[in-house]
């Protein structure tokens, strides 16, 4: 099939990957990306990274899309004319389309608290929803003060851990029982809050934000917290008013098929505004995967996406914690088996859901090379051997081996960087971590793949007199 002119709205990860991916695969038709911020493309899970000055703004800007793809940013898209095939846009402009792929994105769901303005912002603008890079950056440059975080998600997490190594008073206050309730049991969730703790954040689980006054939040126990600073991490909602406003299907997201089209045969949608079965909305991995599936789709390769193995990381240095799975928590009415491993002493924890001896759902805290094992198990959907319990402390070589993973295995999840991306860099001449890293941005995130690319590396290295890794 030839899809055409292709529009994407959008200008996010999921936007950029598939115009990479739709070029790589060989369109030849034009590309035209309309993205409402103004600026590159960048990754927003490293947003936390800039609060902390992990990492610079700089570094997490996007690939640059390829040559001949026509970019306009800082525009905002009003209405699709789906009659004619037309996309109009703020400044008057109307852009015509054979292929629409909408990605854009998510907005902040902001809580109704007394006393904060519509929108998450207050008159003093000392409140903020955490969800683009002018957000992080303005907080970055703030002095150390007193911030509260409202909201104990993976996002609201890691925010509350970098402000705290920025230098803050940090106060995370959440609803639920514990931080991460939606992923975590309750063993693993009161291990987490005592890192936190250590950390010298203070958790207020079980709470919410009842009243905001400039300099301080009122609970709803009355406790009252300074907050010169009101982080809000509450979570998102997919920007779908545009697709509505088209007359498209729409439920929490905007719904699609196997091969990401809407009700609208040209229309497609992937990332966070997307709704599919097999994904869970608000992760980079799902948004890869589909932009790869509709770059696939649209130069002619029969495929079907059917959701994603869901592979979700905290990112906070020394805090090695991993959830497999769509999460909602590991419950034990949960069927299969259950295998489980706890030390709170040591603050290490492990519990698996296994079903057919592959493993279905997990938890994994503070247990670096069962983590590796076990992600690795899921990914590969390979089963789980029988030394369970070597499995979990991380004595035996449960995984395959880095020779037996698929060349389209990630290695670096921040950066999507592949076993293929690692190795055609060692033939080009990159054989350490810093010429790796610069090769491929591998490492470059939460560096959390760091002790896996080393091993890579080392098995890629070529031998005395070949050419081949």
């Amino acid at each position: 099939m030839s899809a055409g002119e292709v529009l994407v709205v959008g200008n996010g990860p999921a936007a950029n990957r598939f115009v990479e991916r739709l070029h790589h695969h060989g369109h030849r038709g034009g590309v035209t990306v309309l993205g409402a911020e103004h600026g590159a493309a960048y990754n927003r899970v490293l947003l936390t990274s800039v609060l902390d000055g992990t990492l610079p703004p700089d570094a997490l800007a996007l690939p640059s899309p390829p040559a001949g793809t026509r970019l306009h940013t800082g525009v905002t898209v009003t209405r699709i004319d789906r009659a004619r095939r037309l996309v109009h846009t703020r400044d008057g402009a109307a852009h015509r389309y054979d292929t629409l792929v909408l990605a854009t994105g998510a907005r902040p769901a902001v809580p109704q608290i007394p006393g904060l303005a519509a929108g998450g912002a207050s008159p003093e603008h000392d409140v903020l929803a955490l969800r683009t890079l002018a957000d992080a950056e303005r907080i970055a440059r703030t002095p150390p003060l007193s911030a509260v975080v409202v909201g104990a998600g993976l996002l609201g997490v890691e925010a509350a851990a970098a402000l705290r190594r920025a230098g803050h008073d940090v106060a995370l206050v959440h609803r639920g029982p514990h931080p991460l309730d939606r992923r975590l049991d309750s063993v693993a969730g009161t291990l987490l809050t005592r890192r936190l703790e250590g950390m010298g954040i203070e958790v207020h689980a079980g709470r919410r934000a009842a009243e905001h006054h400039h300099g301080k939040l009122v609970l709803d126990d009355g406790r009252v917290l300074a907050a010169d600073l009101v982080l809000l991490c509450t979570g998102a909602v997919p920007d779908t008013g545009l697709a509505r406003r088209a007359g498209l299907r729409v439920r929490s997201g905007v719904v699609v098929d196997g091969l990401l089209r809407t009700d609208d045969p040209r229309i497609h949608a992937i990332g966070d505004c997307a709704e599919h079965p097999g994904d869970t909305a608000g992760h980079l991995e799902p948004a890869w995967e589909q932009a790869e599936t509709l770059a696939r789709h649209l130069t002619g390769t029969p495929v079907r996406h059917r959701g994603t193995r869901q592979v979700t990381r905290l990112r906070i240095p020394g805090t090695d914690l991993v959830q497999l799975g769509r999460g909602g928590g590991i419950t034990d009415d949960d069927a299969g088996e259950l295998v489980a491993f706890t030390d709170p002493a040591g603050g290490r924890y492990a519990r698996l859901t296994l079903h057919g001896e592959r493993i279905t759902e997990a938890v994994l805290l503070g247990l670096p090379r069962a983590i590796a094992a076990v992600t690795r198990l899921y990914e590969l959907d390979l089963p789980v051997p029988a030394g369970r319990l070597e499995l979990l402390l991380g004595t035996s070589p449960a995984a395959a081996g880095d020779e037996e993973l698929p060349d389209d295995a990630v290695i670096c999840r921040c950066n999507n960087v592949t076993k293929h991306a690692l190795a055609e860099a060692c033939r080009a001449g990159a054989h350490d971590l810093p010429s790796i890293a610069a090769a491929t941005r591998a490492t470059t995130g939460c560096g959390g793949c760091t002790d896996a690319v080393r091993a890579l590396c080392g098995t890629l290295r070529p031998s005395e007199g070949t050419d081949t890794p």
